[in-house]
């Protein structure tokens, strides 16, 4: 509990206390995996090898840096981080962290034609499916959270079964798609009314907010474009919709809950760009409120020296660097508007 209190400190307080008490800056495990896919949607949109040979760096640092004695490649938090619901340790892997730099390894097979990071997506396919215990529902399954315990959160969950489906669709090995659509199942079975989707199906995560929504969609969508399964179409539609309709002011400011004004977090906003970009192809308004949020983001909570600040609360903006937060979210999310507004041109 006071590892809890002091962290919402440290990480609430509206100066940058870090260097008084002697933390030191690290490399942030989740930011490399953002980066990498930042810098692949550059070299898709200039084919400056530059951009690339950044992206490599990222990558080959990430491969070099994953966690050990599991079935697969697999990546976490590479500090201790205590929840409100439990302490995880530093450099366990967690499922949200392996999924989406594995993610960033299928951009990089895609991008590159290397074999070499389809056999890391696939490496880390087999951490979810051999390390990670799962919970047997009547409508599906939930994925856990971590291998150590059972832990069932929804995006976690989707995530998963978005990578997964997304692997299936390069090397159609079947087991990867049944169990994607086990794990789709039971979180679209879990659907609230309005289209949205509690964090969790506890009572202690009875709480809908921007980014983990937005994870929910970006990750059914992967699954229906990767498996041509339509079944939980209406649920994307009815989601997307309960997004579009919740989250965004006017504006484009972005909103953290989808029934309050206050606060905003960098990552809402990083979030919903690179998620209306991911569906411009369906939604012909998706870029439009793209670059909305876009540019009150920038004019809002970009510092004049460059980086993103951290949070914007009802009476002060939290204005710390964070790299994994702030930067490394806003950055692959520009590149992925950059990369829309210039194929279409």
């Amino acid at each position: 509990f006071i590892e809890r209190v002091f962290q919402q400190i440290i990480l609430r307080c509206p100066f940058h206390i870090r260097p008084l008490i002697g933390m030191k800056p690290r490399m942030s495990i989740w930011a490399m995996g953002f980066l990498a896919r930042g810098y692949i949607k550059l070299w898709k949109t200039t084919g400056d090898s530059n951009w690339g040979e950044k992206a490599f760096y990222c990558l080959d640092w990430l491969i070099n840096n994953k966690s050990s004695e599991y079935s697969g490649a697999c990546w976490g938090l590479n500090f201790n981080y205590v929840s409100r619901s439990s302490k995880l340790p530093k450099f366990v892997p967690t499922v949200v962290t392996t999924s989406m730099i594995g993610q960033a390894f299928l951009d990089g097979h895609e991008a590159f034609d290397d074999k070499r990071y389809l056999d890391v997506a696939i490496s880390s396919c087999e951490f979810i499916l051999k390390d990670l215990p799962r919970k047997r529902y009547k409508n599906g399954i939930c994925i856990s959270y971590v291998p150590y315990k059972k832990s069932m959160i929804h995006n976690s969950n989707m995530l998963a079964a978005a990578f997964l489906s997304r692997t299936y669709s390069i090397i159609k090995r079947k087991e990867l798609a049944d169990v994607a659509r086990d794990a789709m199942s039971y979180s679209c079975s879990c659907q609230l009314p309005n289209g949205g989707w509690y964090y969790g199906e506890d009572n202690t995560y009875h709480w809908i907010d921007s980014w983990h929504t937005a994870y929910n969609l970006d990750s059914l969508r992967w699954y229906i474009i990767s498996t041509g399964d339509e079944e939980f179409l209406p649920n994307l539609k009815k989601g997307y919709s309960f997004y579009k309709t919740h989250f965004f002011e006017k504006n484009g400011k972005p909103k953290y809950y989808f029934n309050k004004l206050y606060l905003v977090d960098i990552q809402c906003a990083s979030q919903a760009i690179d998620t209306l970009c991911f569906f411009s192809e369906d939604d012909p308004e998706a870029i439009s409120l793209a670059i909305k949020v876009a540019n009150w983001t920038i004019e809002n909570m970009q510092d004049k020296s460059g980086y993103f600040y951290f949070r914007k609360l009802r009476c002060k903006t939290v204005k710390i660097p964070m790299l994994h937060w702030g930067q490394a979210t806003m950055f692959s999310a520009l590149a992925h508007l950059y990369l829309k507004l210039s194929n279409s041109q």
